[in-house]
């Protein structure tokens, strides 16, 4: 492996202002940081680990969304797109993750202002100060960020003036088991992600299979309907459902929802537990997972009793949580149960909010203790899956602002966001919650983002 040195020798604090802000991840809320960031005439650099846009909305996208257009869609991504002609879809309907990706983010990824500034392909192995690790505070804010990036060259550093991570939390999964900790063994393929093509690509991984999905919220849920589809056509296709709790409390069926597309998922699985199609393992506490020659065992707990269950499939649907390894040389200051910033911890609780009910924020709450730093989008949440795309792109408004020297406009936060009853997204990274996707989804659907 080659390292490739691009960091120019330390200066005085002005010549930060000659270099880019370096925004990690192009995604939804990457891509409109970017937007913004232009906007405010700051130089910007987006690096995507993968090799075009919206990697992880592409994990998930034949699941249809929640929210319909009119919420997915960032104001300064529209005056980037709008100019090349671009036809913005009916704002009403809702779209899959393929269409979110297809008819949004590919072509604002091709705009003029910023094919030049996305480097694919790059991952952002750790970020620092240049000279300075976490320990050393003497002239901290005036020296340059340092990111370390893998590339398909080799090593390379590169200098940044300040850094959004817009990262997500979708490669990072929780882990099964109700102590937090990976399964003792590698169970392989035996594991399913979030959210699996279950219909599609997937589908003959589970037919006439045993499958356990595991997880109370709305990806478990989605899963949940489309097994249940696959079911009336394989025979032998078993489903059960591991929850923590005793009930479905995070997938309440309430009309007052302003979501209706994710009130109905919640009926939907209910009639499914009720007609006998799901067996629902309720109260039921995972200690472990290990592979028991073509199929898993899975021991825990249920309702304190011990209790195992043997299936052929483990779909992991437990919700996300933030990579932070990148960022050790980073003063981070995060809420030491949420890891979300510890002033927007107490307004994203999941017990006290859902996603309408969290107020409105931005750069005084992201604030860490590393000046210019900031991390937006769904990892900004942390553990707390309770995040929507227009909030994501208020928290990227507000921070190029921020950056730019507009404080006033920095902390005039405003945002409206659609009424929710119940809400939870565990969809992680640069996506959003996810609903079963119908033949003609109703106009008045909608749905809960990150």
């Amino acid at each position: 492996m080659t390292l490739t040195l691009t960091v120019p020798p330390h200066a005085d604090a002005d010549r930060l202002t000659r270099l880019p802000v370096a925004v990690i991840g192009a995604g939804p809320v990457g891509l409109a940081a970017a937007a913004h960031l232009l906007e405010q005439g700051l130089p910007v650099v987006v690096y995507e680990a993968g090799d075009q846009v919206g990697t992880s909305v592409r994990a998930w996208g034949h699941t249809r969304l929640f929210s319909p257009w009119r919420y997915v869609i960032d104001d300064a991504a529209r005056r980037l797109l709008e100019p090349t002609g671009w036809a913005e879809p009916r704002r009403s309907s809702l779209p899959t993750g393929h269409d979110l990706v297809a008819q949004y983010l590919e072509p604002l990824a091709q705009t003029p202002e910023l094919a030049p500034v996305i480097r694919y392909g790059v991952r952002v192995e750790a970020v620092s100060r240049q000279g300075m690790d976490r320990t050393r505070s003497a002239g901290r804010a005036d020296t340059p960020f340092l990111l370390r990036l893998h590339t398909a060259d080799g090593v390379e550093d590169v200098t940044a003036r300040a850094v959004v991570d817009t990262s997500g939390t979708y490669t990072s999964p929780n882990p099964l088991t109700a102590a937090g900790l990976d399964p003792t063994a590698d169970l392989g393929d035996r594991i399913a992600h979030a959210l699996p093509d279950v219909l599609g690509v997937d589908r003959a991984r589970f037919a006439g299979k045993r499958v356990l999905v595991v997880g109370a919220g709305h990806s478990a849920a989605n899963t949940l309907i489309k097994l249940a589809a696959l079911a009336k056509d394989e025979p032998g296709t078993t489903l059960l459902w591991a929850i923590r709790n005793a009930g479905t409390a995070r997938l309440g069926a309430d009309a007052a929802d302003g979501l209706a597309a994710r009130g109905q998922l919640g009926s939907n699985v209910h009639g499914l537990v009720e007609s006998g199609q799901v067996d629902q393992l309720a109260s039921f506490e995972i200690d472990d997972v290990r592979p028991d020659g073509d199929q898993v065992t899975v021991t825990g707990r249920r309702s304190g009793e011990p209790f195992t269950v043997i299936v052929d499939v483990v779909v992991n649907a437990t919700g996300f949580r933030p990579d932070l390894d990148m960022l050790r040389e980073i003063r981070l200051g995060l809420d030491d149960i949420v890891e979300a910033p510890r002033a927007l911890a107490p307004l994203i609780d999941p017990n006290l909010h859902s996603c309408g009910s969290v107020p409105p924020h931005g750069v005084a709450e992201l604030a860490h203790p590393e000046p210019n730093f900031f991390i937006a989008g769904m990892k900004s949440y942390g553990r707390a899956p309770t995040f929507l795309l227009l909030t994501g792109y208020e928290q990227v408004r507000s921070i190029a602002a921020e950056l730019a020297g507009d404080h006033q406009a920095a902390r005039d936060v405003q945002l409206v966001l659609p009424e929710t009853g119940v809400c939870t997204t565990d969809v992680g990274g640069s996506s959003c919650c996810a609903a079963p996707a119908p033949a003609a989804p109703p106009a008045s659907s909608s749905c809960c983002t990150n």
